[in-house]
């Protein structure tokens, strides 16, 4: 562990590399912050932070640069994050107010955080495991099948085809959405597979074989993995810091073209918290990007993760104070939904 005065001089280095995007040198340091070292001082902790892994001097005639050791460390030693203005939380709620379905609100969602961070915006759509049913509908297409219409919490709409045995009147039809409505509103889909066994007693005999057919329907739907669905918007801010990656901006826009590597960068499992990965804890291709992903919740029901994709120096504490605040909007409209 580094000392306090080795902690205050990488913080100082991170901060004004993040402000000027230039190698900073010991007299920018002693000029710049109240650091109580002489410039003396300044450069032997920065040889020493070099030794150690935490900075890096690319040529010998400039300054000192954090390692993605150096940004690391300053991510896990914030005390605080920037919250966002009054004006941009009611932006916010403005335009993703505005949307009129969940498509649009995850569009929305993907643009507005994209625009507050200038980075690349990735967002993951509500699981459809972690969602709760809202209404069932049943419309018959033919006397012998029937359109099954699965709306959630989230505002997610599925749909699926079921065929039927016997004639779909009017009557059985409306009786069974009655009763599917009746027993499964506000159960996550992840549970109906084993309240399946007890549903039998909602329907007589003659609706049993259908309504079997139905509840596996909908048992499908919870378990499908095609449900993973994400959305990435304004990787064209990517480009706004090309000549800053090491490498060429190319293999991350390939890696961000693949719906796995996406899903890996939001994270494997649904969680709450924030998440900052930096550097080398990337996907292939991204070695040299920063990922700040949160999830968002449904009432107390952590449904999906977004997050933003951008160069080593980005600003930590107002990206992560823009990812915190979108996530919280989204899962608040989706539950108002």
């Amino acid at each position: 562990m580094l000392n306090e005065r080795k902690l205050n001089v990488l913080r100082a280095i991170v901060e004004d590399y993040i402000n000027t995007h230039e190698p900073v040198g010991s007299k920018v340091l002693s000029e710049r912050y109240s650091l109580g070292v002489s410039p003396a001082t300044i450069r032997n902790e920065m040889a020493a932070l070099e030794d150690e892994g935490y900075l890096e001097q690319r040529h010998t005639s400039s300054g000192r640069i954090p390692t993605s050791m150096g940004y690391r460390l300053f991510v896990d030693q914030l005390s605080s994050i920037k919250p966002l203005s009054a004006a941009e939380q009611r932006a916010i709620g403005v335009f993703l107010d505005g949307a009129s379905d969940l498509d649009e609100i995850m569009s929305r969602t993907s643009r507005v955080l994209s625009q507050l961070t200038k980075h690349a915006a990735i967002v993951q759509y509500p699981s459809l495991s972690k969602s709760a049913v809202r209404h069932i509908e049943i419309v018959s297409v033919t006397s012998r099948k029937a359109l099954l219409v699965l709306v959630t919490d989230a505002g997610r709409v599925e749909q699926r085809t079921v065929d039927c045995s016997v004639d779909l009147t009017e009557t059985l039809v409306s009786e069974l959405r009655a009763r599917l409505n009746t027993a499964l509103v506000g159960v996550n889909l992840s549970d109906i597979s084993r309240k399946a066994p007890a549903l039998d007693q909602y329907f007589p005999i003659e609706e049993k074989e259908f309504a079997k057919k139905i509840m596996d329907a909908l048992i499908e739907l919870a378990k499908r993995e095609e449900e993973e669905k994400v959305v990435i918007g304004g990787t064209a801010n990517l480009a706004r810091y090309a000549t800053d990656y090491q490498t060429t901006i190319q293999p991350m826009l390939e890696a961000l073209e693949e719906q796995v590597v996406l899903l890996r960068l939001i994270g494997e499992s649904v969680a709450a918290d924030v998440s900052v990965r930096i550097g080398q804890e990337n996907p292939i291709g991204l070695e040299d990007a920063a990922v700040v992903t949160s999830g968002y919740q449904i009432g107390d029901q952590t449904v999906a993760r977004l997050g933003v994709v951008g160069p080593t120096h980005m600003n930590y504490p107002s990206t992560i104070g823009a990812v915190i605040a979108v996530s919280n909007y989204v899962g608040s409209i989706l539950a108002g939904k």
